[in-house]
């Protein structure tokens, strides 16, 4: 009995299941196949490719590109949008002649055709890579240093994709990562990270005195931006003895002029005239009032 009972449960599972598929085919929807992604480098040409058998009269064809808002590039039989200038239909293959890396996404591709079942649709799921080469970097090389100050001097570019990594010239010499093997660097101590772009100076010397650039390469390209010099100068220690003896002397002479000044007694003699002419002011507005009132009085 419980063998019987298996075997029913499995016949029916069995018919769920034939019941199940021929009602996903019936109302036209198929299991996605798989991902494809296709990498192109900007400016030349890409296929971005259906995988369906093959196209029929019947068939309909539709090309959306997806993301917060789905747009066509493909409806109706004919390219949408920018595409038209620059695209064209090969079956159910798109070839866009002139990629840029606006076109980077992720598309799909939508073909209904009449089965025996209903109206069968088929998906197809294509993610566009674009790469680009990096732009003319920008440099921040300082003009001028002082002898054992920490320096940093940065390399960035945003367009270049994948991120490009970077190198830093002196004199149109590439600098080693480890500045011991380096031939005109032996001296120097310095830190490069290729990644971000930076070369830092712990203790820069007159040794690292020259013209720096900096080249951001990646699978796509290389560019290079202009050489900038950086002079590295010594600490001036006399000139700044020198310019702390004149101030020291300085602030002396005036204070002695002070203090003689107080001596002779120039500062109280000047008190003594301000208050003897505001008290002649006093005495001669106390003359005009009383002037004033009598002729009031008469």
């Amino acid at each position: 009995m419980a063998r019987r009972s298996r075997h029913r449960l499995l016949l029916l599972l069995l018919r769920y299941l034939v019941v199940a598929l021929g009602y996903h085919k019936a109302y036209g929807f198929s299991a996605p196949k798989d991902h494809q992604v296709v990498t192109a480098i900007e400016y030349q040409e890409v296929i971005l490719a259906c995988k369906y058998p093959k196209k029929t009269i019947s068939s309909r064809l539709e090309w959306k590109k997806l993301g917060r808002s789905v747009s066509f590039v493909y409806y109706q039989q004919a390219l949408q949008g920018d595409f038209k200038d620059r695209a064209e239909m090969i079956d159910f293959s798109i070839r866009i002649k002139n990629v840029t890396r606006t076109d980077a996404g992720k598309y799909r591709c939508e073909v209904s055709a009449p089965s025996e079942q209903g109206q069968n649709l088929e998906e197809d799921t294509v993610t566009l890579e674009v790469l680009v080469a990096p732009a003319v970097p920008t440099c921040q090389v300082p003009n001028s240093a002082l002898s054992g100050t920490v320096v940093e001097l940065r390399c960035q570019d945003k367009e270049g994709n994948p991120a490009p990594e970077y190198t830093w010239f002196k004199d149109g010499v590439p600098l080693s990562e480890n500045p011991k093997l380096g031939s005109q660097s032996a001296n120097s101590s310095y830190t490069m990270n290729t990644k971000s772009g930076t070369l830092q100076f712990n203790t820069v010397s007159k040794l690292d005195s020259g013209e720096y650039s900096c080249e951001a390469r990646n699978s796509v390209g290389h560019r290079r931006c202009p050489g900038k010099r950086m002079q590295v100068d010594d600490l001036n220690v006399s000139g700044i003895i020198a310019a702390v003896v004149v101030v020291a002397l300085v602030v002396s002479v005036c204070g002695l002029g002070v203090c003689y000044a107080q001596r002779k007694g120039y500062f109280s003699k000047e008190t003594s005239f301000q208050k003897s002419s505001s008290a002649s002011k006093a005495t001669t507005m106390n003359e005009n009032d009383f002037k004033h009132t009598k002729s009031f009085i008469i």
